[in-house]
């Protein structure tokens, strides 16, 4: 028979179950890995069946595990739940966020907030997690993300946090001193091109064109292949190859003249960044307060 003192086991083992692994669960419960190894084993005891089988690199549930994770899951949804809502009664929401964004959206759309936001919050906090690989959010613990529209599954709830990004093509002026610029997509193979190494999967991105209902992907080349647009900025500002870029990222090197666009007709329009979190779980105080200042 389960006791209340075997709570926190159950919970150990919901943490373990969904976060895949002891260290990001003893994160997400502020314990040391060691005692949640020593609750599951307890717990696993107890009920007299093995829940995960572990090996030095990875966990995987059993059938009885999976079997009570099924089980047990709705109930400890419903008590975080019903433990959120009383955030409804403070006089202002309190808490920590986790969220996991981009590093050029940490900086240009959460950054500018940031003040206006703990001022108005001062028992919020943030914790920002700025990677551009995209990550599991729910398996590691965050409460929210920010990504591109298009790279959304369905079963989030998702907020428009900046507008339609128009995509551009630029390079120095000390560049086009050396080559003569592009006049349609194809031309990209005779230039030096900055490449942008996709983290998630590895491969190189083919830059995306689109005229008059026709689109092409082009694989580029050149000296340099890198992962973080702000990178590839800098590397186009010293004269170095062709970026691909956003209006929004390179407008004030447009304007003054450090960089100069081309293939404009070519370039498509992508939607913008979304913040998002998973639809099955209530969005907490403090989170929701976040995506109000946010929201466009």
């Amino acid at each position: 028979m389960m006791g209340t003192g075997d709570f926190g086991k159950l919970a150990a083992f919901v943490a373990i179950a969904e976060e895949g692994g002891f260290c990001h669960a003893a994160a997400r419960l502020d314990l040391k890995p060691s005692a949640l190894s020593h609750s599951l084993r307890s717990l696993e005891q107890k009920l007299g069946v093995r829940l995960i089988k572990r090996t030095t690199r990875s966990i995987s549930l059993t059938e009885a595990g999976h079997a009570l994770l099924r089980q047990i899951r709705p109930a400890f949804a419903s008590i975080e739940t019903a433990v959120e809502t009383i955030n409804d009664f403070r006089d202002h929401p309190a808490g920590m966020i986790r969220l996991s964004v981009p590093k050029t959206v940490a900086a240009r759309v959460l950054t500018p907030k940031f003040r206006a936001f703990s001022d108005r919050y001062p028992d919020v906090t943030l914790e920002i997690a700025a990677e551009n690989s995209f990550v599991d959010i729910v398996r590691q613990g965050f409460d929210a993300g920010i990504r591109l529209g298009e790279s959304l599954e369905r079963d989030m709830i998702a907020v428009r946090v900046t507008p339609d990004l128009n995509t551009a093509i630029v390079a120095s002026p000390d560049y086009f001193s050396r080559f003569p610029p592009p006049k349609t997509p194809r031309d990209l193979h005779r230039h030096r091109c900055i490449g942008a190494r996709q983290i998630a999967s590895g491969a190189l991105y083919r830059w995306e064109f689109e005229k008059n209902g026709r689109t092409l992907a082009v694989a580029v080349n050149g000296p340099l292949i890198m992962d973080d647009p702000d990178l590839m900025l800098a590397a186009a500002l010293n004269g170095i190859g062709l970026a691909y870029s956003t209006e929004q990222h390179i407008g004030e090197h447009l304007a003054s003249g450090r960089l100069i666009r081309v293939l404009e007709d070519w370039c498509p329009t992508y939607p913008g960044f979304f913040l998002y979190y998973p639809g099955h779980r209530q969005a907490p105080a403090a989170l929701r307060a976040l995506v109000d200042m946010l929201r466009l």
